[in-house]
């Protein structure tokens, strides 16, 4: 895709991810949005990776560790072919659904349960270890939010990864300074990021996490042999809706009906001047 189709695909896929909280009454909104370029990114211009092909053994695998914001990923997964729009529409957070309010292998797509936080480095140092192993060409991602750089286990994984000098592993941090209940520094002071993965003999790189192009030309350069790599995306949470940017209480929140309105007509007036360009 053209990086025009993809600034538009990234404010469908708000719109969608927006409806879908909005209609269920469920959802991490400001999260969702957050980290909506950065799967975007991903799906459509950096993962080998396909519904017919995500269980190969040199597939590219994909780790949402901040498994909250699901909704975006259902959306992505939906628009690229991997779960059907109108099973999700329908049964989305409701009783013995598998689309539920963290990712599950039940859905297509999604090859761990995560949304406890801090877990995800730790299976993707696992996947990548065994791919290093197998002489498999496989590439791991592993998506992390900035709050979850106070669990103890996000450390012990990046230890273990520069000790395996795996450079078919890249984390990227959704760094949008906030958290469910304030800023990250007021909460559990994890700036400089970068600094800290730096002494765990990462390679660090910053970006606008917002900037699909920065992050397509990043995301699709090699790693540099014997290191893993962190990305620190700098976000804004509730991205594309301005009643949610910026906001801490927006992180769990359902816009009311008139908020809801006033959110699609932005992304409207988004997409139509995309559409102009």
């Amino acid at each position: 895709m053209n990086s025009l189709d993809l600034k538009k695909k990234a404010v469908q896929l708000r719109k969608r991810t927006w409806q879908l909280i909005y209609n269920h009454k469920n959802g991490h909104t400001g999260s969702d949005l957050s980290c909506a370029d950065i799967l975007v990114a991903l799906y459509y211009e950096v993962l080998k990776q396909t519904p017919d092909t995500f269980e190969d053994k040199d597939a590219d695998t994909y780790i949402q560790s901040k498994g909250h914001a699901v909704e975006i990923w259902y959306e992505v997964l939906d628009d690229k072919g991997y779960i059907d729009q109108d099973d999700l529409d329908k049964r989305y957070s409701t009783f013995n659904s598998p689309y539920i309010g963290h990712p599950t292998t039940d859905i297509k797509g999604m090859e761990f349960h995560t949304g406890s936080l801090g877990h995800g480095l730790g299976l993707g140092v696992g996947v990548a270890l065994a791919a290093k192993m197998d002489h498999s060409s496989k590439r791991t991602f592993v998506l992390m939010g900035d709050g979850e750089q106070a669990e103890g286990s996000v450390w012990e994984a990046a230890m273990a990864a520069s000790n395996y000098g795996l450079d078919n592993l890249t984390a990227i941090v959704d760094h949008n300074d906030l958290q469910i209940t304030g800023t990250t520094d007021s909460v559990m002071r994890s700036n400089p990021i970068s600094n800290k993965y730096q002494a765990f003999d990462w390679d660090t790189i910053e970006v606008n996490g917002n900037d699909i192009d920065a992050l397509v030309n990043i995301l699709n350069k090699p790693n540099n042999s014997g290191r893993p790599r962190v990305i620190i995306a700098n976000t804004v949470k509730g991205k594309g809706i301005t009643v949610a940017e910026n906001r801490a209480d927006w992180h769990h929140k359902i816009p009311s009906e008139a908020e809801y309105q006033e959110g699609l007509r932005e992304l409207d007036a988004q997409l139509e001047g995309l559409n102009n360009d």
